[in-house]
């Protein structure tokens, strides 16, 4: 690790530990930092004792959810970006995003006529194995002989978007007031539903890309010299890029199942780490996580208190901030987004 890749670590490491106290003290209720550590440890005496409820019943899941969701979220951003050799694609072009958006609506608009699909944990199942189903069938239909060809990998994430599309425009056609306005709030995606509850399950998902970095960037790195000179330089391919599109869906769908869809993190995190640390998928691939977890954490924090008392849609905050920054990017960088 050079020095300034050794540099923006610390400066990382120091920007996420203040966003998440600003995130743990700043809301509609406030907690005075110097609580905090009391608080986590379980003093919970006298006027702290509301404090003590909030922070672990509502804002320390959440905070953590964020950290999780955003990293899960830059680091399959960047590997899919590994993968397809092209920094201006994102997770949900494989299929990920689309298949839970599918499963979570099915289950939103006709859970009243299947009691088992009738609650938000069945929503958060269905999203998960929605995403995860969508990943598989991509992978599938992409594959011949054993191999699996990269551009018709990303077409059939793009059918599978454009069909998913199409049968939610049908339910939100035939659903109800109530049913619409869940419909809308999923799809824009929030934090809100971030309890220990529902968290705890999705965190080996959520963490995996961590524990697979030191392994995968080496791969990508490989794999950006071209698939051939990879398979001569010892990596099993195949395995290689299925692993990839597994993991990524993985992930994803995990974040996708809880927060709903949140779109710009996978895209723009990694562009911006790349510009930072160079193209090395060994530093590329942590430093993504790291980023796209501050960036969460504030973007969460902004969506919670811009509009206090009521939470506006954290795919909002991301969006509005991404766009503009990614066509920035685009002008600047015309010429130069895509490699093979």
């Amino acid at each position: 690790m050079d020095r300034r890749s050794r540099l923006f670590l610390a400066i990382g490491s120091l920007g996420l530990l203040g966003a998440m106290l600003a995130a743990l003290c700043i809301g509609a209720f406030s907690i005075p930092l110097e609580w905090i550590p009391g608080l986590l440890i379980g003093e919970a005496k006298g006027d702290r004792e509301l404090a003590h409820q909030v922070l672990w019943s509502i804002r320390l899941p959440r905070v953590l959810f964020g950290v999780l969701l955003g990293g899960a979220l830059a680091f399959a951003g960047a590997i899919t970006q590994g993968l397809f050799r092209n920094p201006i694609v994102d997770p949900g072009l494989i299929g990920v995003s689309s298949g839970a958006a599918l499963a979570a609506s099915f289950a939103i608009v006709l859970g009243h006529t299947i009691p088992l699909l009738h609650s938000n944990e069945a929503i958060s199942v269905a999203a998960f194995l929605g995403g995860t189903g969508a990943c598989f069938l991509v992978y599938f239909i992409s594959g011949r002989d054993g191999k699996t060809n990269v551009v018709t990998l990303l077409l059939s994430g793009v059918a599978i978007l454009a069909l998913s599309e199409a049968i939610i425009g049908l339910l939100i056609f035939i659903a109800d007031d109530d049913q619409l306005r869940d419909l809308t709030f999923w799809r824009l995606g929030s934090l809100s539903g971030a309890t220990w509850n529902r968290m705890i399950p999705t965190i080996p998902f959520l963490i995996l890309p961590l524990l697979t970095a030191g392994f995968l960037g080496k791969g990508l790195n490989a794999l950006s010299l071209g698939e051939r000179e990879a398979s001569h330089l010892g990596i099993s391919v195949e395995r290689f890029k299925t692993a990839l599109v597994f993991l990524t869906g993985a992930s994803v769908g995990a974040g996708v199942a809880v927060a709903g869809i949140i779109v710009f993190i996978g895209l723009v995190v990694p562009h911006l780490v790349r510009l930072i640390t160079g193209p090395d998928h060994r530093t590329l691939l942590p430093f993504s996580f790291l980023l796209g977890s501050i960036i969460m954490t504030l973007a969460d924090l902004l969506a919670r208190t811009i509009v206090a008392p009521a939470e506006l849609p954290i795919g909002i905050i991301t969006a509005s901030l991404g766009a503009p920054f990614f066509l920035y990017l685009i002008q600047r960088k015309k010429g130069e987004l895509v490699w093979a």
